[in-house]
């Protein structure tokens, strides 16, 4: 599936004063842009070379692209400053914010998105860096990081949306089992405790491998503290989504997720199925048609895992 924003701006479409302050950042003068695919940011996302050869990424947006973006910026700006060099993340090497227009500048990343369907190696090699970051950001380095039940609290309320306002085709089982699955997601928010830093929002577009293996996590906005389980147990919705391994046998058997309560899990899925259902038939945001397809997608894939583990 097609992660594209299909209006993502560039490099050359940002204001001068903008292009400027990323140079200052850099030390040097930009001579090539590269825009990157991948994500939901109607913003610009460049990897950049300057003149001396110095690479980059930089990523920039203003309220004219998305209202709601700058403040994601600022966020991610924020934890990224305060990730330990031992977290698989990209270093940010600076900020210009002037307002209106934010722009994150990160030391550069030679890799690409993992392959999807996901392939067996590449899975492993996720999964592995996945438990190291949770190590590595417990207890979490960002003491102000909201608590995830704050964070996904609104989200995971999003049958009790459907339950008050349910649209006019609402699938026949989920309308059977609305109480069970309000239930189901009530304990799994409750269940969202925790001191590690948690990505949650962890799938293949924000995930980078390079040529050695290495795996990077990129595009931090949403952190928040939580259990150290739950960016493992958010990789295998994108995992089940695309199909082609057995995702219930990898909670069995994955380290962070081997001896979590099963009705923990049942209600994260259950809480994040909620909101993807809910969400996807919403009107777009501004600057991101595709974000609907992709949260009714996902919620396609969640709801026979959520019914299967209900039952």
């Amino acid at each position: 599936m097609s992660t594209l924003t299909r209006q993502r701006i560039g490099w050359t479409d940002l204001p001068d004063h903008v292009r400027s302050a990323v140079e200052r950042i850099l030390g040097d003068r930009v001579v090539e842009a590269v825009s990157q695919s991948g994500g939901y940011s109607p913003g610009s996302a460049d990897r950049v070379r300057t003149a001396t050869g110095r690479r980059a990424f930089v990523k920039a947006v203003s309220p004219a692209q998305n209202p709601d973006s700058p403040r994601f910026h600022r966020a991610e700006a924020r934890i990224s400053a305060a990730l330990p060099a031992s977290a698989p993340a990209p270093r940010l090497l600076g900020c210009h914010d002037d307002g209106d227009w934010v722009a994150l500048v990160f030391a550069d990343v030679d890799g690409r998105h993992p392959v999807t369907p996901w392939r067996d190696d590449e899975l492993a090699a996720v999964l592995s860096a996945l438990e190291t970051m949770a190590g590595a950001l417990t207890p979490s380095p960002v003491a102000d990081a909201p608590a995830a039940a704050e964070t996904l609290g609104y989200d995971f309320a999003g049958w009790e949306r459907i339950a008050a306002d349910p649209p006019a085709r609402l699938d026949p089982w989920v309308a059977a089992h609305l109480d069970e699955l309000r239930a189901a997601a009530a304990y799994g928010i409750a269940a969202l405790t925790g001191d590690t830093l948690c990505h949650v929002d962890i799938r293949a577009d924000n995930l980078l491998v390079d040529a050695t293996g290495a795996v990077t996590v990129v595009d931090w906005p949403w952190a928040c503290r939580g259990p150290a389980w739950l960016d493992t147990a958010l990789l295998l919705v994108n995992v089940r989504l695309h199909g082609g391994h057995d995702t219930e046998a990898l909670l069995r058997r994955l380290p962070l997720t081997a001896d979590v309560d099963p009705d923990a899990l049942t209600g994260a899925y259950a809480g994040l199925a909620g909101f993807f259902t809910d969400a996807a038939r919403r009107p777009a945001p501004a600057g991101i048609p595709t974000v609907r397809a992709f949260q009714q997608a996902q919620a396609d894939a969640l709801l026979p895992w959520v019914a299967a583990r209900l039952r």
